[in-house]
């Protein structure tokens, strides 16, 4: 990969034992969307917050072995946002987490760059059949750049095993 990020690399380098042999597929799946969330939003000065939340959006799914991952990844961005002593980022931060799989627009607080991030995610998780008006071209190098590496098939085991567990919550993460 020719692109990479010190924040994300730092990150993802302490989480990649708990990982294991699905670091490379979420850390690309983390670097596309961080990629998305600059296409977005190129002159914001956000680019540490969302590198941030692109590492810890779906950590969850690997600390707590959970599919209903939100939460475990919002308390992982906490305990981190703090030792780091950048309180003042983690409302902002959690609410980009807590809202990244809601299917239609977020509006409410810190509403652009939560949205932002909605956006940058969906992209990814769909291939960039849905572009929100991004150019498909920047998507497709991003998805060239850094291939998805059974990102999408880890992603349709995951729903398949929690629709057999609890077939009335098989996307207990997705937000109306």
């Amino acid at each position: 990969m020719d692109y990479t990020n010190k924040i994300i690399e730092d990150l993802l380098g302490k989480f990649q034992p708990i990982i294991g042999n699905d670091f490379r597929l979420y850390r690309n799946h983390v670097y596309r969307v961080y990629l998305n969330c600059l296409i977005i939003d190129a002159k914001s000065g956000n680019e540490p917050k969302y590198a941030i939340a692109s590492v810890f959006h779906d950590i969850g799914i690997w600390t707590d072995h959970t599919f209903d991952y939100l939460d475990p990844s919002i308390k992982q961005a906490k305990l981190y946002l703090m030792g780091i002593n950048k309180q003042e980022w983690i409302e902002e931060i959690s609410a980009m987490i807590y809202w990244h799989h809601k299917i239609s627009s977020y509006k409410g607080k810190d509403q652009a760059i939560v949205e932002n991030f909605r956006k940058a995610d969906w992209i990814d998780v769909c291939f960039g059949l849905k572009t929100y008006g991004v150019d498909k071209n920047k998507i497709r190098q991003n998805i060239k750049a850094i291939p998805t590496a059974g990102f999408h098939f880890f992603l349709l085991k995951k729903t398949f095993r929690q629709f057999l567990k609890q077939p009335w919550r098989p996307l207990p993460m997705f937000k109306k």
